[in-house]
């Protein structure tokens, strides 16, 4: 009998979350769900007309991606980010999750290996490693656990918004070159910023100019608004990418080309993510503004999409008191032992559903 992957595997977390929803959709309003940082704003038009004009594509893509987008890429993070890297050093991915989860299995990790991940963190982090079988240490301190082979960080976090200093950074990058594992940093929420500037792990300031042993992963989903376009890419070390492109070739892991193409025109295109930005901005403070005047303490929630926030009480009871006002969140414990007394809140409403989340805040439970 097959030996699926999946016994190996927590349970896939917002399944438990469906009976809160349940109770939030009762709420005489409905249900507002701020549990999945999905976004909700349209597409770039710049990039849906890169998509159209692209989608007579016949033939097969590469997986190492068009010149196009690769340059695309290398331009939005010397413009953007402060950091210069060779287009030829840009891998496209379908997608971050895809990225994320299979980085163990492509780095030809397993059993023996052990993997570093944050001590509150996204849980693919966790899901890739226990898909091959590697041992997993949660910490913020992998210079104090046992030596890795995978080290990963997300600055800014998901789901706390906490901001690594560069200085902190560095630390990382020297501990992971002396004791000679892979530095692998998830840079998703890069752009979004508010309270702290976010640096990216390939910054000269941080890695001295060189990206050895270094990986920086980066998406479109919502910086750009393309989550159902699922791309990402994975830029750093060269060796590192060239061993990642070849196992990706034998398992056909290819970004299609419309979608490479729409990726293009919005990773050169500026303009848009300014605007999503000042959107995501306006909602965080409404809700921000909402949750302390209504007992909440907001915790990090420096740069990113989320609030992470605390009532004082496990997390699950802040959950069940939300949703009895028709609100969907995350509860903390998905993230790790450190969430137990706090739950995520993500800033991915309209604005008409941001502004009746916070009116919410202050009525009388529903059931």
């Amino acid at each position: 009998m097959p030996n699926f992957p999946a016994a190996h595997l927590p349970d896939f977390p917002w399944d438990v979350l469906a009976p809160y929803s349940v109770i939030a959709a009762k709420h005489p309003g409905g249900r507002i769900d701020l549990s999945i940082g999905t976004p909700v704003d349209p597409t770039p038009q710049v990039a849906r007309a890169a998509l159209a004009a692209a989608s007579d594509a016949h033939g097969y893509p590469t997986n190492f991606g068009t010149d196009a987008v690769r340059e695309a890429a290398s331009g939005w993070m010397a413009r953007r980010l402060g950091v210069s890297v060779d287009p030829a050093h840009v891998l496209p991915t379908i997608g971050l999750k895809e990225a994320v989860g299979f980085l163990p299995l492509l780095l030809g990790l397993g059993p023996d290996d052990h993997v570093v991940i944050p001590s509150i963190a996204y849980p693919t982090y966790e899901v890739g490693a226990r898909l091959v079988r590697a041992r997993v240490t949660a910490t913020d301190e992998p210079e104090n656990a046992e030596p890795a082979s995978l080290i990963w960080i997300n600055s800014p976090s998901n789901p706390t918004g906490r901001v690594l200093s560069p200085a902190r950074m560095r630390e990382l990058v020297e501990y992971a070159r002396e004791s000679g594992a892979v530095l692998a940093s998830d840079e998703c929420y890069i752009e979004l910023g508010w309270d702290v500037q976010p640096t990216s792990v390939l910054h000269p300031d941080v890695c001295g100019g060189s990206h050895d042993s270094l990986l920086a992963l980066h998406s479109l989903s919502k910086r750009s608004s393309m989550a159902g376009y699922r791309f990402g890419f994975i830029a750093g070390d060269p060796e590192l990418h060239a061993g990642l492109l070849a196992t990706r070739k034998h398992l056909g892991f290819m970004s299609p080309s419309p979608v490479q193409a729409a990726a293009a025109a919005a990773l050169s295109d500026d303009g848009h993510v300014v605007e999503q930005r000042a959107r995501y901005g306006r909602r965080r403070e409404i809700l921000r503004e909402a949750l302390l005047a209504h007992g909440f303490a907001v915790d990090g929630s420096d740069a990113g999409l989320y609030l992470w926030v605390t009532r004082g009480e496990p997390c699950w009871d802040t959950v069940a008191w939300l949703a009895a006002r028709g609100i969907v969140v995350a509860p903390g414990a998905f993230y790790g032992e450190g969430g137990a007394h706090h739950v995520r809140i993500a800033l991915t409403a309209t604005d008409a559903q941001i502004h009746e989340a916070a009116v919410r805040l202050g009525e009388p439970g529903h059931t």
